[in-house]
């Protein structure tokens, strides 16, 4: 692509306005007579809730209300919204147990939102959230999904028996237990993908305003896109999707943990219709540890089956997710269907078979994080092949290009239902090889002993698929301006990713204006598409 109109800009198109401090984050929406919204948290893992006193909270200077847990379940705002809904092992499916929005009658995470005080100012709220007395009965908490699935585990929820939300499989078993009878050799590790917690640099946050005239709600929020925050505000609350605008410019970056429909923003839609007035939270830093949604969490016993060629047979796998003390939207679906899509990773793996289990645990709600299951994947089956490699004395790099999906195999269909496009793996295993500078290793790493100093290598591959989504198509709207200007409207938003830039080049370099003349307008109409997430905006 052309990039001389970009450089011909000073770099990235919206580089000046956010480095000069004029960019709109969710803490730069301030409207008129707007309230402040703060929450009481569980200070607990798992805990009856005996009562909630907010009678104190309630008096205080500037207060309009204290919204409970009875207030959420009496506006109906107990069902989270969750992607999956295709069936799992014997045709069972996903438990959804319910959620009010603030919970009710038990906490089942440190940072559970129990109570919001809505007050004239931050800083009343917050100390008037002091005031809440709320009195718990402590119960025994469960924090590892293996150790929630053992018999006679605490219970979270009382319709997900077990602790068991989703038993889902992959692949054939009779096949893979035929290939495993016939090996020559077997790898097994049991592998930990470790719970992280995104961190964007921006704290979430979220300013909800409406308007009694037409019943509408204006959502000011961090997002990663209009429709899925829409679909879920709506599933949630009732309220019809044509009812719910979303207001959002700058976004400080996102990782899967900008996809949510998160509680508190359906409790601020609640005070906002009630008090008559704007109701605006933005997190701390410590409450978004405990608030927004984790990632990975995923313990995995892999199994590897081998011949006595060093080719692969087939590949097993036992892989434990915890989802939290809630489903979220993208989590059960982050670590079931995503793994199993790129199973075989780059590898010609004859048989596959997964059984993926999700588990409830009293621990902060998982969601999908950068690349959603599928970067857990590729650790899983690398760490089997290095692992195969050492035990059966295998070259690493030799092991690999003696099982990559050969050339005149693409499009390749693997046992799980993808099918991957043609691609040369050899070739780029080589390239990479070159750059690495692969064999001359060996002298550095000597280098490195005479100084004292350890030196490793080591080799992994990954494999994603890109571009799937909720709506089946990606549309963009393109209008002329009287002065000349072309306004091009889109429904994915960018968290740092530049799409003003890029959007921008691709429309001036298509329709043959100066890049200056383009403006790119995210998430203002609501077209149809996806939210940008999973290397999906400019895939080519």
């Amino acid at each position: 692509m052309d990039t001389h109109a970009a450089h011909h800009h000073g770099n990235r198109v919206e580089d000046r306005r956010l480095v000069t401090g004029a960019g709109k984050y969710a803490s730069d929406w301030s409207l008129p007579g707007q309230l402040y919204a703060s929450f009481v948290r569980s200070d607990r893992a798992h805990a009856e809730i005996v009562s909630v006193k907010t009678g104190k909270a309630a008096k205080h200077p500037g207060v309009k209300r204290v919204y409970t847990g009875e207030d959420a379940i009496a506006a109906g705002y107990t069902k989270y919204f969750v992607i999956v809904s295709y069936p799992g092992r014997g045709g069972k499916h996903i438990i959804k147990p319910p959620r009010p929005m603030l919970a009710a009658r038990r906490v089942r995470h440190v940072g559970d939102a129990v109570a919001m005080v809505v007050a004239d100012t931050a800083v009343a709220a917050q100390d008037a959230a002091e005031l809440v007395e709320i009195e718990y009965r402590d119960l025994p908490a469960v924090v590892s999904a293996e150790a929630a699935l053992a018999p006679g585990a605490p219970q979270l929820h009382e319709e997900a028996p077990g602790n068991l939300s989703f038993d889902y499989e992959s692949g054939s078993e009779e096949a893979v237990n035929a290939a495993f009878a016939q090996a020559a050799h077997v790898t097994r590790l049991k592998l930990e993908v470790t719970r992280v917690a995104p961190n964007p640099m921006e704290l979430r946050g979220c300013t909800v305003r409406y308007d009694a005239a037409d019943g509408t709600y204006h959502v000011h929020v961090c997002i990663q896109g209009i429709n899925m925050m829409r679909k879920q505000l709506a599933a949630i609350t009732g309220v019809p999707e044509d009812k719910l605008v979303v207001h959002a410019q700058d976004i400080g970056g996102s990782f899967g943990q900008r996809s949510a429909a998160y509680p508190e923003y359906c409790m601020q839609m609640l005070a906002a219709k009630e008090l008559g007035r704007p109701v605006r939270w933005i997190s701390t830093r410590s409450e978004g540890f405990t608030s927004d949604t984790h990632g990975r969490g995923n313990t995995v016993t892999g199994e590897l089956a081998i011949d006595r060629d060093g080719k692969f047979l087939g590949l097993r796998l036992d892989w434990i997710a915890d989802m939290g003390g809630y489903l979220s939207a993208t989590g059960s679906a982050s670590h079931t269907r995503n793994p199993s899509t790129c199973m075989t990773g780059v590898y010609r793996i004859p048989a596959l078979y997964g059984r993926f289990r999700l588990a409830f645990t009293n621990t902060v709600p998982v969601a999908a994080y950068r690349g959603a299951g599928r970067p857990d994947m590729a650790y899983v089956i690398e760490r089997l092949v290095s692992q195969a490699a050492a035990e059966l004395k295998i070259d690493p790099v030799e092991l690999r290009r003696r099982n990559f999906i050969p050339k005149e195999s693409f499009p390749y269909k693997t046992p799980t239902g993808s099918t991957y496009e043609a691609t040369d793996l050899h070739g780029v295993l080589e390239r990479a090889l070159e750059f690495a500078d692969w064999k001359g290793f060996a002298a550095r790493r000597r280098k490195s002993e005479r100084a004292g100093k350890l030196r490793g290598l080591g080799i992994a591959t990954v494999i994603e698929n890109t571009g799937a989504g909720l709506f089946p198509k990606d549309q963009v709207e393109i209008e002329a301006t009287p002065s000349g200007e072309i306004e091009v409207y889109t429904v994915s938003q960018s968290q740092g990713q530049g799409h003003e830039t890029t959007f921008g080049m691709i429309v001036a370099e298509t329709l043959g204006v100066p890049l200056e003349r383009v403006r790119i307008r995210q998430g203002v109409k609501p077209l149809i598409g996806n939210h940008t997430g999973g290397s999906r905006s400019t895939a080519g």
